[in-house]
């Protein structure tokens, strides 16, 4: 009792997202109760019990258990300047994705060539991945040369206490909420990619080709829900509160 206790004092008023950006290692936590801390972490620890019907003590003290101790060499992002943050998601998440893609394509054509007929459902893990794939580049390149750019601008105008000019597309929040909106389409793809699969456990008849494409599909998903936190959790409400801050003056030509 008196460890929920504490538990509740330090995550009072926190959403979920903002409790897995103090401490990655409570993702696991709700990964194993299915509550979603990326896309939709915007949310307080009562109502997400409620609607997975998780018992919240419970959850509370899986959470003292899983943060017991100091982090071992977890980076802690949300202290991150913001231009190091979106430096970091484009070189190592974006890089990710974007070599994984092929991979994963190939895979499954594989897999729905050699047993198709008997597994049905490859076809539809098939489509939907490869519309998740088209999806996904489009997202990045829109971050990539319009987004983070313009947070970089930020940061170096809080660093040299410059005036900032306004971007075109008005606010930060602006192309933010696009992102975020394109980021809960993706999660609920694979949400459906995830049921399909039977949360990509092969069948009792799959081969080595399927028992690898399914794990390098889940280690895909991982990373887009580390990737998709540190954009919705930190990077992206520390973006919109450094503009307030910095109160750009006039629109860019």
């Amino acid at each position: 009792m008196e460890t929920n206790i504490k538990i509740m004092e330090n995550i009072a008023g926190k959403t979920i997202g903002g409790i897995v950006a103090e401490d990655y290692r409570t993702a696991e936590v709700f990964k194993n109760h299915g509550i979603d801390f990326c896309c939709n972490g915007n949310r307080d620890l009562a109502e997400a019990c409620a609607e997975k019907n998780v018992d919240l003590a419970q959850l509370m003290e899986e959470i003292g258990k899983a943060t017991e101790g100091k982090p071992g060499n977890t980076a802690d992002f949300k202290t991150w300047p913001l231009d190091l943050l979106a430096d970091y998601i484009e070189k190592t998440h974006h890089r990710y994705v974007e070599a994984q893609l092929p991979v994963l394509k190939q895979y499954l054509k594989k897999l729905c060539e050699v047993h198709g007929n008997n597994h049905p459902e490859l076809f539809e893990i098939h489509d939907e991945f490869n519309v998740s794939a088209g999806e996904l580049a489009a997202h990045m390149k829109k971050e990539e040369f319009i987004l983070f750019p313009y947070i970089r601008k930020m940061e170096k105008a809080r660093g040299s206490k410059t005036v900032l000019a306004a971007p075109h597309f008005g606010t930060v929040q602006n192309p933010v909420q696009k992102m975020m909106d394109e980021h809960v389409a993706e999660g609920d793809r694979f949400e459906k990619i995830s049921r399909l699969s039977n949360h990509y456990i092969p069948p009792a008849d799959g081969c080595n080709t399927f028992k690898v494409a399914f794990a390098l599909l889940k280690e895909f998903e991982d990373d887009l829900h580390l990737h998709i936190h540190l954009e919705n959790n930190i990077l992206f409400p520390r973006a919109i509160e450094m503009e307030k801050k910095l109160a750009p003056q006039a629109p860019e030509a």
